[in-house]
């Protein structure tokens, strides 16, 4: 696998975290460079880590892993969707600090990696070299979070609660396709 291959599978894997980066910049009212790097780093962090624990993983647990997956990505995508629809409708508590919080990162970077530890599986039987492949796909994902995350917040300025509203529906969605399509009722 070349390097060019590896940049598309970098992209395509960094899709679902450049999403909810732009969904968790709408629902920021003041974003600080630290927000941004802090996002980049959670999810290229873990889309660069899940392919290496696939690769170590290797072929004798690949039925299971994929058997589960869209189910905990689903479930964790709903409900941090679904939590921030509750706040918008609902009113949050007007504290912003919670917006990247710790907790609530490290699950959306879970939720939108585990598709990527599939993908380390399938490298253990490609002619890849593992250490550059999982460097090109954090940094790649890294760069997506990072920009997702300003470019929401500069769409989002403006219209904060409906902002908030429209990412916890988009996160929502984000889970149930991931849910469907493995499921094989979609096929995107």
């Amino acid at each position: 696998m070349g390097f060019f291959e590896l940049l598309l599978t970098g992209v395509a894997l960094s899709m679902d975290a450049f999403a909810v980066s732009v969904c968790k910049g709408l629902s920021a009212r003041r974003l600080r460079p630290a927000d941004a790097v802090k996002t980049g780093l959670f999810f290229g962090g873990f889309q660069a880590l899940m392919p290496l624990l696939g690769w170590l993983l290797g072929r004798q647990f690949e039925s299971y892993i994929t058997e589960i997956d869209h189910w905990i990505a689903f479930v964790l995508l709903a409900f941090i969707g679904g939590k921030m629809v509750w706040e918008a409708l609902h009113g949050g508590d007007g504290d912003d600090s919670g917006s990247f919080a710790f907790k609530e990162l490290l699950l959306l970077a879970i939720a939108t990696s585990i598709d990527a530890l599939a993908v380390g599986v399938t490298f253990a039987f490609l002619s890849v070299n593992i250490w550059s492949s999982i460097a090109v796909i954090g940094v790649t994902t890294f760069a997506f979070s990072f920009g997702g995350v300003y470019l929401g917040n500069k769409v989002g300025g403006r219209f904060h609660e409906k902002a908030e509203l429209a990412g916890g529906v988009v996160l929502v969605l984000i889970g149930l396709k991931i849910l469907l399509e493995h499921l094989g009722v979609i096929n995107f």
